[in-house]
């Protein structure tokens, strides 16, 4: 009842997160309606400040500052989700299947795991983009197989402490399969740390798509992104123009929104199990 009550009463941040990504997740899904302009139309001179017009000014080629920040929530917001969608279905699968099938395939996935992680994940990216290219669906898979090796470490450390616990154990007597295990014994019973897990790992894989197209590597024109945004504006500032100042701040807010809502789950999860609600 305590965590029931909890999720009905968000903390006053909580609430603020959730506005904040409800905006953007809005103007993700029902960008092309609430856009003034098209995604890559120049509409104007380059560079032009903020007017009635154009909220928020114009770009390097004269685009719609507002229009594109808009559009931009789709991408890049969406590739993040992807990303991490893919990082959990192989991360928690792998994760739960080391701590459930036995040692030999625990020790095997575990350190080829360390392996990976041993190299630096920007450095890897960079190495596998450079030499795929930087397609939509090559950006999605190396983000996701990459982020699924550090899911992967959590989920195996939650599930070796399920594992060893009664009703695990009375399944295996029932002679219930490992595919079974894992469903309905293992995940149900380690989801708590995952959720929160989620939000964290969205955080993660929304700033590296950001970074990836900031370096020029993720996603690519005609493509609104914030990341690529900040990139082709960013000399602007040296002339007193804000025109990178709108994709950087759409990125912080989504950011800190993010984890306002991981910061409230986190908090309800620490709480003991045996707590009275707050009246």
């Amino acid at each position: 009842m305590t965590n029931n009550n909890s999720f009905r009463n968000p903390t006053l941040s909580a609430e603020i997160g959730m506005v904040i990504l409800a905006v953007f997740i809005i103007c993700a899904i029902f960008a092309p309606f609430i856009a003034p302009f098209g995604e890559a139309e120049s509409v104007g001179k380059t560079w032009l400040g903020p007017s009635s017009k154009f909220w928020l000014g114009t770009d390097n080629i004269g685009r719609d500052m507002l229009s594109r920040v808009i559009y931009g929530a789709r991408m890049t917001l969406g590739v993040a989700a992807i990303c991490t969608c893919l990082s959990f279905l192989i991360g928690v699968t792998m994760g739960l299947l080391a701590a459930v099938a036995g040692k030999i395939v625990d020790q095997v996935l575990s350190r080829f795991v360390d392996l990976m992680l041993s190299i630096p994940i920007l450095v890897f990216a960079l190495m596998i983009l450079s030499m795929f290219g930087s397609s939509l669906l090559t950006l999605i898979i190396t983000i996701g197989v990459l982020d699924s090796f550090r899911v992967f470490r959590l989920a195996r450390s939650i599930a070796v402490n399920v594992v060893v616990t009664e009703f695990v154990e009375v399944a295996r007597l029932r002679g219930e399969g490992l595919w079974w295990i894992m469903r309905h014994e293992v995940l149900p019973n380690s989801l708590p740390p995952m959720i929160a897990e989620l939000g964290l790992r969205f955080c993660f894989n929304f700033l590296f798509v950001a970074s990836l197209s900031f370096l020029g590597l993720g996603i690519q024109p005609p493509f609104a992104d914030w990341g690529g945004m900040v990139r082709e504006s960013g000399r602007a500032i040296s002339f007193g123009i804000p025109a990178p100042l709108w994709p950087a701040l759409a990125i912080g807010l989504t950011t800190i929104s993010v984890n306002m809502i991981v910061d409230w789950i986190l908090s309800i999860n620490a709480r003991p199990s045996g707590a009275s609600a707050e009246m």
